[in-house]
């Protein structure tokens, strides 16, 4: 993997990581309408995933699902101002955390119910291989909705037309509060690919390495009219499932074992370790992504809040 990309990966993961310990601290100050899933811990994921996408290549989000818009390419200030609530946002304010969407950089959006952007993803690939562009989609995905009716009807539909579709498991091996080894025998979810015909991988989901790595095989799969793959990427999520849960149901051990294992500080080694950037260079990073942030949050502060009257505004029916 050339130099650029890695320090790109790098410098998008701490944009990730900081923006979210920032809406974290905006909730406290009760500053964020509604509830907020934060994606911290599990960045390696979507940095690793759209780092092999192009600005029209299409990914569904989820509950969790900042860092998917941002590793796309969404703008730091008109994503902050959505979840702020304020109309500079994607979705004029009226979407909120859950619901971010920017079709001009492929984000279809994000989808609050377990499971329901699996066959969204599923038809975005079939519209693709009826167009035949040479576009892929993504769907992201965590460990419970794969135990549900869309995960296995949507592998078997993109597996037996051949969709140009990456399925994406994000397993931080809770669904909600209810642990993986009590809802399933399989060990890795990725095995249950095989049911279906296609490739099935399970990886470090902490290793944004790794996770690039296996996503470049199979976006080449899709663009060459092979067909989906299934990827389960193992990774742990820092704080609770939303900014209500303390997550008391994790063993503590559990817990600062994955912690060891953050993403971000686990790039950072190897790139001084391998000397693709200096201590100055990774600073300088820092400072820029900081700077970045905190304009986001100065933009969204000083943004607007929809009137009333836009409320019926952008409805289908």
């Amino acid at each position: 993997m050339n130099m650029e990309k890695t320090v790109e990966m790098y410098r998008k993961m701490l944009e990730i990581r900081l923006f979210e310990e920032k809406v974290f601290e905006l909730y406290g100050q009760n500053l964020v309408p509604g509830t907020i899933h934060l994606y911290a811990g599990e960045e390696a994921v979507a940095v690793g995933v759209c780092s092999n996408l192009h600005k029209d290549d299409y990914i569904v989000s989820t509950h969790r699902g900042h860092g998917h818009c941002i590793a796309k390419g969404a703008s730091l200030n008109k994503t902050m101002a959505e979840i702020l609530g304020r109309k500079t946002g994607y979705c004029k304010g009226k979407g909120g955390s859950m619901h971010i969407a920017d079709f001009n950089i492929g984000v279809l959006g994000a989808t609050a119910v377990v499971g329901a952007g699996i066959p969204i993803a599923t038809g975005a690939g079939l519209s693709i291989k009826l167009r035949r562009t040479d576009q892929v989609a993504v769907c992201f995905f965590g460990d419970g909705a794969s135990n549900q009716g869309t995960f296995h009807e949507s592998l078997n539909m993109a597996a037996i037309w051949r969709l140009p579709v990456i399925f994406v498991c994000e397993n931080n091996l809770y669904a909600m509060g209810t642990r993986q080894t009590q809802v399933m025998l399989t060990k890795d979810i990725a095995d249950r690919a095989s049911a279906y015909g296609i490739p099935g991988v399970t990886i470090d989901g902490n290793d944004v390495l790794a996770v690039s790595q296996a996503t470049e095989e199979a976006v080449l799969r899709a663009r060459s009219g092979d067909g989906p793959t299934l990827i389960e990427c193992k990774t742990y999520r820092h704080k609770g499932h939303s900014r209500f849960d303390p997550a008391a149901y994790r063993p503590k051990e559990e817990v600062e074992d994955w912690l060891r294992k953050d993403p971000i500080n686990r790039l950072k080694r190897h790139i001084l370790q391998e000397g693709i950037i200096s201590d100055s260079g990774i600073t300088e990073i820092e400072k820029e992504v900081t700077r970045s942030v905190d304009e986001a949050v100065q933009f969204a502060k000083e943004s607007a809040f929809p009137t009333p009257e836009s409320a019926l505004e952008d409805v289908y029916v």
